[in-house]
């Protein structure tokens, strides 16, 4: 859910304002009493970077929360969704390290601004790389440090630990398969499905919503609804960016259209295009895709293949299958009273959504 506002009910939204304020408190509070010098650059950095987030994850941990029957003065549920969100810069900081992208949400990324600010060109490179991993290890030791200043009791601790070490497990596992099969255009489908479930489904959907519905006291049934409903949504919202990641607007998405094929990501997009293209449509897959000098014209030849071959509209079927899997999870779903109407609107943006 890149650039857009989800267009879901407010109550949804409405932790939003303290998620980012108490961020905003945090981080300024760390700037000001950074003791050593250079730090509170980096502080500084770090804030700004997390500005303008839509805050699913963190959103999701409050849903999740209510979901399992928290009710009153949401302040921890914040704080801990405040936590998620420090994670996440660090994973998104890192994350643009390893694909060497130059720009995150349509401003330039934390490893491009550090390169830029270095008076040495021959260091540059270097000098921002490392920065910014520094910067994603800072956000991470904070996101801890929220985490374990949350109150709660010590049986639902226990519970929401769990969950959150599972969560960036998944994840860093996820993240590492990617890296393993990004420029193989021979992984299967299955394979491919598998680095979108952990890479993406469970981070952003099922461990969030877990994650808050542990805070609450969640039992095991409840927090099993919440993996019926988040894995296939969370699968669904990754295939719908793959498609927006070839088909989109890059000036809703907030990157440019051409990132993916010059990495050569080896989506499901892409698997089913080459399962069912012509000798000659392959090749020419085989021939452009992991360019990095790939340019629009062969962007347009494979957008031109990816739906002449039929593969768009399989995994169009494929975001439908799981959105009605989440759907249905909430028909039987032990949530609280709303939280059934909330996730449905939730899972209705995050498919259907433009960017």
């Amino acid at each position: 859910m890149r650039t857009e506002t989800l267009p879901v009910e407010s109550e949804f939204f409405a932790p939003r304002a303290a998620i980012d304020d108490l961020l905003c408190t945090f981080l300024t509070e760390r700037a000001q009493s950074a003791a050593v010098p250079g730090q509170s650059a980096l502080v500084l950095l770090l804030r700004d970077f997390i500005e303008g987030g839509k805050r699913v994850r963190p959103l999701l941990c409050v849903a999740g929360w209510r979901a399992a029957g928290g009710d009153g003065d949401p302040a921890q549920a914040v704080r801990l969704a405040a936590s998620i969100e420090l994670a996440h810069a660090c994973a998104l900081v890192h994350d643009d390290i390893m694909d060497a992208a130059d720009s995150r949400r349509g401003r330039p990324s934390v490893h491009r601004i550090l390169a830029d600010r270095h008076p040495l060109p021959e260091m540059a490179e270097r000098f921002g790389t490392s920065g910014a991993i520094l910067v994603g290890d800072l956000a991470l030791v904070w996101s801890d440090e929220l985490l374990h200043t949350t109150r709660m009791p010590d049986a639902h601790r226990v519970a929401v630990l769990r969950v959150v070490d599972l969560a960036r497990a998944e994840l860093i596992a996820g993240q590492h398969l990617d890296l393993l099969t990004t420029g193989d255009l021979d992984v299967s489908l299955e394979t491919a499905l598998t680095v979108v479930r952990y890479k993406t489904a469970k981070y952003t959907i099922e461990r969030p919503l877990q994650v808050g519905a542990a805070l609450a006291g969640a039992d095991p049934r409840l927090m099993d609804a919440c993996s019926a409903y988040g894995v296939p949504l969370g699968e669904a919202f990754q295939l719908r960016d793959d498609v927006l990641g070839v088909f989109g607007d890059p000036d809703h998405m907030g990157k440019s259209h051409l990132d993916d094929l010059r990495e050569g990501k080896c989506t499901s997009l892409i698997v089913r295009a080459l399962r069912d293209a012509t000798p000659a449509q392959a090749k020419r897959l085989r021939a452009v895709i992991g360019d990095p000098q790939l340019g629009e014209p062969e962007a347009a030849e494979v957008r031109d293949i990816l739906t002449s071959t039929g593969a768009r509209a399989a995994v169009e079927r494929m975001i439908e299958k799981r959105y009605e899997q989440a759907l249905h999870a909430l028909d039987t779903a032990p949530f609280a009273h709303g939280a059934v109407s909330t996730l449905k609107a939730v899972a209705e943006a995050a498919v259907h959504r433009t960017a």
